[in-house]
């Protein structure tokens, strides 16, 4: 939020642009696009790009700032150890940000190692068409197109259950950061955990 208040602010002169949106689960496209629409900023490609570059170079400053919330979640880091071992499976990032400040963060935490491919909001503003971005690159790697119910998404927001449904994948959420375990079950995900700690619990499902 601060890399992307700062470069709304160098480019359109608007101060904390982004205080109070919710951006958890959702694309960074969607979220600059309502905040020009909200300040009745007309919107161009050009424009569009010169704030991602702009946000991109803010994004590698901040994610150096110390925080108490900034961490890996419980388990994060086994899991990818655990599940990059394996032959039978394939990581790959469905994710709201475009993908250089994505890789920006995951970088920050030495996770981006994990995920050759996927899916971001460079292809897509609209979250629940990503999906398909990454089938289409994992079938180019592969040659095949997996099985529906062999595909999990997993995450931490709606956004992430909802993603999944329309294409009869399977949902994995987990009640880890901003969303708690109730609030997560209204949006009936196949699986539902409270972090990842439990290791053999959560390889279960695969």
């Amino acid at each position: 939020m601060r890399a992307m208040d700062r470069a709304f602010k160098d480019l359109f002169n608007v101060e904390k642009a982004l205080q109070g949106v919710n951006m958890a689960g959702r694309t960074d496209t969607s979220i600059i696009q309502d905040a020009m629409k909200k300040y009745g900023i007309h919107y161009s490609e050009p424009i569009f790009q010169q704030y991602k570059e702009q946000y991109y170079r803010y994004i590698a400053e901040e994610i150096q700032v110390d925080h108490p919330e900034k961490m890996i979640m419980n388990g994060i880091q086994e899991l990818l150890e655990t599940l990059e071992k394996r032959q039978d499976i394939v990581l790959a990032l469905l994710t709201g940000n475009w993908e250089k400040s994505g890789r920006i963060k995951l970088a920050h935490f030495g996770l981006d190692r994990y995920f050759e491919f996927g899916a971001f909001a460079d292809d897509s503003g609209i979250r629940n068409d990503l999906l398909p971005f990454a089938i289409k690159r994992f079938q180019e790697r592969y040659g095949y197109v997996p099985d529906k119910r062999h595909t999990y998404i997993i995450g931490d927001t709606p956004a992430d259950i909802n993603c999944a449904k329309p294409y009869d994948v399977v949902s994995v959420a987990v009640a880890a950061a901003h969303y708690s375990r109730h609030e997560l079950l209204v949006y009936e995900p196949d699986y539902l955990f409270d972090d990842f700690s439990d290791l053999q619990e959560v390889t279960k499902i695969f």
